[in-house]
């Protein structure tokens, strides 16, 4: 297994430097690869069959393995062997004909325009940390940032004279973002009120835009309890969490006549067809409300006959 563990190391590299692949999906990947291990017995995962990995994926399933579970483990087990084939350990690649699970389409969870102005309407700004959340707010909203390219965000990479911001995204990928009036004037009198009040900010965590009350970076799962309580302070319902913010912007400028395009281009998706999930949101919304209004709906009798 010697062997086994030195190409492992290389593929590691080839994730990093060669794919670009963010940390979460690394981890995930070597993760998976790591379960086909400890399954396989025989020998060298490397030399897999298509049949043995066949099996593999199939137990998957057995054991009750959500879909979209089973997706990723055969996403990363097709990129470790496609590595194999272009790096001339094999000369084919086993994963080939192996085809990922039908998940259907699962449509995201979207807020309306009132319940958004019900959540900026709850903060309370009369302190740093409030100027903090109502700014972070709507960047979440105002430019559809995810919850990660938010928590990394650095000053230096918010331009307030030129309404842009520019992110980190998936695979390492820059992009510039627009920022809406709000937002600017919003992030405008969080910076000034951490200038006024002189709020210590943690060693090493000078660049970073966002802080705790510790002077720390925000994590994920911080901002998910920030926009939570917002959430259940404005009496919304729905289950919903910093990317509900996200699917809401696209949606909502969607519905506003935006090019879908520039949508994509905004939300830093690689591909056109995960940004036309929205559109078909949006088509999904407007049957909807043809239903619900349409006058040869059936709809309850209002003469009492």
């Amino acid at each position: 297994m010697a062997e086994f563990y030195n190409i492992l190391k290389l593929y590691e590299a080839h994730l990093l430097l060669e794919r670009g692949l963010s940390e979460n999906t690394r981890v995930a990947y070597l993760s998976d690869l790591e379960r086909f291990t400890e399954w396989y017995v025989g020998g060298n995962p490397c030399e897999a069959t298509a049949k043995e990995l066949e099996t593999f994926v199939r137990e998957l399933h057995d054991v009750g393995i959500a879909p979209r579970s089973q997706m990723r483990v055969i996403s990363g087990l097709k990129s470790f062997y496609r590595f194999l084939n272009f790096d001339g350990r094999r000369d084919d690649n086993p994963m080939q004909l192996i085809d990922s699970p039908s998940t259907g389409r699962k449509l995201p969870e979207v807020l309306s325009i009132d319940e958004v102005d019900a959540m900026f309407s709850v903060i309370d700004t009369s302190d740093i940390l409030g100027l903090r959340n109502r700014a972070i707010l709507e960047v979440l909203y105002g430019s559809g940032l995810r919850v990660s390219e938010l928590c990394t965000l650095e000053r230096r990479r918010v331009l307030l004279g030129e309404h842009y911001l520019t992110v980190c995204g998936k695979g390492s990928k820059e992009r510039m973002v627009p920022m809406s009036d709000d937002a600017v004037e919003q992030i405008g009198l969080y910076l000034q009120e951490r200038e006024r009040a002189r709020f210590i900010v943690a060693p090493g965590e000078e660049d970073y835009l966002f802080l705790n009350r510790r002077g720390k970076h925000l994590t994920r799962v911080m901002v998910f309890y920030i926009v939570r309580g917002l959430a259940d302070a404005a009496g919304i319902v729905k289950t919903i969490s910093p990317h509900t913010l996200r699917h809401s912007f696209a949606t909502h400028l969607l519905e506003g006549g935006a090019n879908l395009r520039a949508i994509q281009q905004m939300l830093g998706h690689e591909s056109i067809a995960t940004t036309e999930i929205y559109l078909h949101l949006d088509t999904t919304r407007l049957r909807e409300e043809i239903l619900l209004h349409h006058p040869r709906n059936k709809r309850p009798n209002v003469l009492g006959s």
